[in-house]
């Protein structure tokens, strides 16, 4: 059964270390990350970040068992499980295939994970336009035509990464 866990950045090793102690070695766990292309001063610099944050899903059979989770509450590293995610199992489940399969070979999630909708806001989290809202007037197969300011531009959705605002 998979589990949601909330972490301290700090103490990832530890806590995960810790997990496979308490439940065993065959536990699994999942944590989407993207890269982000950054431009400073002529130097371009890739910055991971995490998709979610603070959150990982946790793997094991065991989880099914309400009194383990209690026993695993106190591990170093850990804020806090979610708890009631048995409903959820399938939507989770979803979710972690399709982020593996748009992982590049380096683990990272490729743009093509992301969708877009006419008519929003995106942010460019990548790219020489970092940090910049795009108007989205349409999106293409390819590209995602917008307007930053007065300015018309067309965006590769391929080298780009966006999130909506």
């Amino acid at each position: 059964m998979w589990s949601i866990i909330k972490f301290d950045r700090k103490n990832l090793h530890t806590l995960k270390k810790e997990l496979k102690d308490k439940i065993g070695t065959d536990a699994k766990f999942y944590l989407p990350k993207i890269q982000i292309k950054k431009f400073l001063k002529n130097k371009t610099l890739f910055k991971e970040e995490l998709l979610l944050g603070n959150y990982l899903f946790f793997f094991h059979n065991k989880l099914k068992n309400n009194g383990i989770l209690e026993n695993l509450k106190y591990c170093r590293g850990l804020k806090y499980f979610l708890f009631e995610l048995l409903s959820s199992q399938k939507e989770i489940n979803e979710f972690i295939y399709r982020c593996k399969k748009n992982e590049n070979e380096k683990g990272f999630l490729m743009a093509s994970f992301f969708e877009f909708k006419e008519n929003c806001k995106y942010q460019f989290l990548s790219g020489p336009f970092s940090n910049f809202v795009l108007e989205n007037l349409k999106v293409n197969k390819l590209s995602i035509n917008g307007m930053i300011g007065n300015y018309k531009i067309i965006a590769s959705k391929k080298n780009n990464i966006f999130r909506a605002v």
